[in-house]
């Protein structure tokens, strides 16, 4: 059955630090480029009335474009309508029900703190507008298994399952959806993708800033609840599922929950969690925390394609780096010539400059059949040009109705399976110095 299009967006959270940065940025390239064309409706606790968000969305938008489209602006700007009052007041549904209209289906994109999301759904299906409209939601979906389950139960009481949509901002990244296209269209790589060619696959995501004046939500989530329980555990299903019955948007999901299926729940013994220096004296930390900013993990998939393979994967703040990066090593061959001992590597950078580079070995220049490294590559930018931004695919989809590009359910509950034995341990994670690739790995002593 063909999902209905989206009639009218709704932004709850408009006047939020999200939509300023992120969303009301990518609304605005989506207008240039003729994707938004409904109206939208911000809803937020606010003492603000239509020409204050507008000026704010101009505010927005000039801070991160260095040439605006001033008719685009301006067609996003008469777009918009203002909702201003409390989710958990009856009246300010009631008054977004009228904004809607009577017929009208709506796209209810809600970014919100999650707390908020259970009274957001009660409140739109008070004055019947559930019944028309799809619901979008930010991540964290939880903050464990459990959680996940009971805010699940309490979003099914209002929505049906194909109009919950949950958003990772990861899987709309065009570089992480080019995972799929490398592996599935290239005769090449294929072959190559399983334990009978490959050695071990190592995903880091690593960011050289710290957590700001974010202290106080930090502290409640952690590296694992951050980005390894959504963002990593997505890119590795991504990485290494099966190859979907088709590319509809189910099959790649099914997919992608074989996989996590098939992935063994973290052992505590394979985890190094880290925590970089001066974390504690953070505004918002408490003095007594024992959250990691660092953490380093070895995970198995139990299926017949990736028995006996590991993925290290590692994560975390104040490192050398800001980058997203896969390093796929491939078995050596069977013997040992030339002196070779480096095993060929296939790099999928994900960001910040997407592209693919294979790392061969080639006689140096001279009398000896001396090996030596040399690469194959290619950056995506270049090659295939700019990228749109993740909220922009993430909206443009929210619209149409197509859920490939959001985590369903079975798979947000196969993560936090994954992740649960390593949640909240009570212990303090090892200290590491700033710029530095944080506390030695578990794979370092192997």
């Amino acid at each position: 059955m063909t999902a209905r299009t989206g009639d009218v967006l709704v932004l709850f959270g408009v006047t939020g630090d999200l939509a300023k940065k992120m969303i009301l940025p990518a609304l605005y390239r989506l207008v240039a480029r003729g994707v938004l064309t409904v109206p939208v409706v911000g809803v937020a606790l606010t003492d603000w009335d239509d020409e204050r968000l507008r000026a704010h969305i101009a505010d927005c938008v000039h801070a991160v474009e260095s040439e605006v489209d001033a008719d685009a602006l301006a067609r996003l700007q008469k777009s918009v309508t203002l909702v201003a009052g409390d989710y958990a007041d009856p009246d300010t549904f009631t008054r977004l029900a009228t904004a809607i209209g009577p017929a009208a289906f709506a796209v209810h994109y809600l970014a919100v703190p999650p707390a908020l999301f259970g009274t957001v759904a009660d409140g739109l299906a008070a004055v019947g507008l559930a019944d028309r409209s799809r619901l979008v939601v930010e991540k964290p979906f939880g903050r464990d298994l459990a959680s996940a389950r009971a805010l699940q139960a309490r979003l099914d009481a209002h929505f049906p399952e194909d109009r919950i949509f949950r958003v990772d901002h990861f899987l709309g990244k065009e570089p992480v959806e080019d995972l799929l296209v490398l592996r599935f269209a290239n005769t090449l790589l294929e072959p190559l993708w399983s334990r009978e060619w490959v050695d071990r696959v190592e995903i880091t995501m690593a960011e050289d800033f710290d957590v700001a004046d974010r202290g106080s939500f930090y502290d409640a989530v952690g590296t694992v609840r951050d980005v390894v329980q959504n963002h990593l555990l997505q890119v590795m299903a991504y990485l290494l599922m099966d190859a979907p019955l088709s590319d509809a948007a189910d099959d790649q999901r099914d997919a992608k929950s074989r996989l996590l299926k098939a992935t063994r729940a973290l052992d505590p013994a394979e985890v190094v969690r880290g925590r970089y220096d001066g974390y504690l004296d953070t505004a918002g930390v408490a003095p007594d925390s024992t959250t990691e900013t660092f953490v380093a993990v070895v995970l198995h998939v139990d299926d017949w394609r990736w028995a006996g393979v590991p993925v290290q994967l590692r994560a975390g703040k104040c490192l050398p780096e800001t980058s997203l990066e896969i390093v796929v090593v491939l078995k050596p061959p069977p013997r040992t010539l030339f002196g070779a001992s480096t095993p060929n590597r296939i790099t999928l950078r994900l960001q910040p400059d997407a592209g693919v580079t294979v790392t061969l070995l080639a006689k140096r220049p001279g009398q000896d059949d001396v090996p030596v490294e040399f690469p194959l590559g290619a950056d995506f930018r270049q090659v295939l040009g700019p990228v749109h931004a993740p909220y922009e695919r993430i909206f443009a989809d929210a619209l149409a109705g197509d859920p490939a590009h959001f985590a369903r359910m079975d798979t947000i509950e196969e993560a936090w399976r994954i992740v649960e034995p390593i949640l909240d341990p009570g212990t303090a994670p090892e200290p590491y110095a700033r710029g530095t690739w944080g506390p030695p790995p578990p794979w370092s002593t192997s």
